[in-house]
């Protein structure tokens, strides 16, 4: 943005089809090479030409139109400031993080809003920080025109890398040092001054990442960038050979390759043990046959961490693979999807693919235990970011219904419009509130314990999540009104993850598999420590 200053009366002068400028929250714009180009016709454009056009924007706009468009701005309104004198080196700035975002009631977890809570410190708060600003400057202004293209740029992955992002949401709360320079990354190089100290990165620092990118509002940006990372890569790191995870971790984590889980085949989701992609074993390896369906990332992704029948039925013949992209008899194609476009979901063809043993994942066979071992992994991300997503309804309808006036009144003051408000916020934040006790116990309860304890509660904490998200898609839409059922333009976010509600609510378990296994389970962990049933 230019920094240079115009008066009122300056701007005026340019209010012509060929010389027109704008004045939106006191930003000079020229929109001269955009007269034509207006979504709502020039005349609307020109109406406003040489004038102070932020009441109209705001009417029709979100703010992240504007840093979409941030090139047109040329200057701003009035003088320009006075000089003043540096602060000294020795001057305190007040940034300790205790009220952080734009404070709208529930559209931040309470944290941010200067409660008080046992889970999170100062380095926990840096990290909010810098990852917000990542999300507000790179990603959020181009969701929809990713979406729209059904895609998310390569380049990104490699921003994310710099970032610490990928390294951040590729383990189980453990940051996989061994495989990445610290130093190449801005979340934790600086050793005991990095925004977070490798060695104190916990949980809620991998929370916290997902939970802001989350902020985006799209399931498919968040998908594209590490919904096939987050868990087609965990099973490399925990279970894979030191060959394997030389060879393919490093190199996901720089985000130079990609990776994805490979399981759901047409006939059988969450039934992983009735799965029908088939290996024969030769000298050297197997040969693989078979398909795989819904699969996130496979549109792109050069690795795919795979299930394979090797043995016998049931789930004590299946086997994880890596397939590789490079390998013959590999083919991928996009599938036509309700939503989540922009994260590459794929039909994958397996027609006599040779997979080496080296790519085997652990050991033969239990192929099954190690896909289990995910899943709470796996679910934990889908609450972290349905809860945000519901958060955003919630927030995008705050903000919408401060300004859009009916019956000459705000939308907010109307008692049926907060009656809605008051459903969502509590919903989110009971959600939330569980969610952060669940994420505390993946610190603190012994591993070979959270196989047995969590598996219940973080199932039936998941069908929590995706039915509150979709109960305030559901609720924001309604305040949008036709905004909501129009691609793109103010309602966008809340039209687009209305879209997704299926896709949390489905994959990782449907919901009613998910109560129904939440309880079979709580009820037999229950019984094993001695409760009287």
């Amino acid at each position: 943005m230019a920094n240079k200053w115009f008066s009122a009366k300056e701007v005026a002068a340019h209010s012509s089809e060929s010389d027109c400028w704008v004045i939106i929250h006191d930003k000079v714009y020229d929109v001269s090479s955009f007269v034509n180009d207006h979504p709502g016709g020039k005349k609307i454009l020109l109406k406003a030409a040489g004038t102070d056009a932020t009441k109209q924007f705001d009417a029709f706009h979100g703010p992240g139109v504007l840093e979409k468009y941030a090139h047109f701005c040329i200057g701003s309104v009035g003088e320009p400031p006075k000089e003043v004198a540096a602060p000294s080196a020795t001057a305190a700035i007040d940034d300790d993080g205790r009220i952080f975002g734009d404070m709208i009631p529930f559209g931040d977890p309470s944290w941010y809003q200067d409660w008080d809570s046992p889970y999170y410190k100062d380095s926990h708060r840096r990290l909010r920080k810098a990852t917000r600003h990542f999300v507000d400057t790179e990603i959020m202004p181009f969701v929809h025109e990713w979406d729209e293209a059904k895609q998310v740029p390569m380049f990104l992955f490699t921003k994310c890398a710099e970032m610490g992002i990928l390294a951040a949401v590729a383990g189980t709360g453990k940051l996989p040092v061994e495989y990445f320079n610290v130093e190449d990354t801005l979340f934790f190089r600086g050793g005991a001054n990095a925004i977070v100290p490798p060695e104190e990165f916990d949980a809620f620092h991998s929370f916290i990442v997902g939970d802001e990118l989350a902020r985006c509002g799209s399931g498919g940006v968040l998908w594209g960038i590490c919904g096939g990372l987050g868990i087609g890569l965990p099973p490399i790191i925990k279970f894979g050979s030191d060959e394997l995870r030389n060879r393919i971790v490093p190199d996901c984590l720089a985000g130079r390759k990609t990776i994805c889980l490979a399981i759901t085949e047409p006939s059988a989701g969450s039934d992983v043990a009735n799965l029908t992609t088939v290996s024969n074993e030769t000298s050297d390896g197997y040969i693989v046959n078979g398909e795989k369906k819904w699969i996130t990332n496979g549109v792109f992704a050069d690795y795919f961490t795979t299930a394979v029948r090797t043995g016998g039925e049931g789930m004590g013949g299946v086997s994880l693979m890596v397939i590789e992209r490079s390998m013959p008899g590999v083919s991928t194609r996009q599938m036509k999807c309700s939503g989540v476009w922009s994260s590459g979901t794929a039909y994958i063809n397996f027609e006599d693919v040779a997979v080496p043993r080296a790519n085997i994942v652990g050991k033969e066979n239990r192929g099954f235990k190690y896909i289990m071992h995910n899943f709470n992994h796996e679910r934990m991300g889908i609450v972290t970011q349905a809860t945000r997503l519901a958060r955003v309804c919630l927030e995008e309808s705050l903000k919408y219904g401060s300004k859009r006036k009916t019956f000459g009144t705000k939308l907010i003051n109307h008692p049926v419009i907060r009656n809605k408000l008051a459903h969502m916020s509590r919903q989110i934040e009971a959600t939330h509130a569980w969610m952060e006790s669940v994420l505390y116990q993946t610190q603190t309860m012994p591993e070979d314990m959270q196989m047995l304890k969590l598996g219940g509660p973080i199932a039936l904490l998941k069908a929590q999540s995706t039915q509150t998200l979709e109960y305030c898609a559901r609720e924001a839409c309604q305040i949008f009104g036709g905004l909501a059922y129009t691609r793109g333009g103010q309602g966008e976010k809340v039209e687009r993850i209305y879209r997704e509600v299926r896709a949390y609510a489905i994959p990782g378990g449907s919901e009613e598999i998910m109560l129904d296994l939440g309880m079979r389970q709580s009820i037999k962990v229950a019984q094993m420590f001695g409760a009287k049933l």
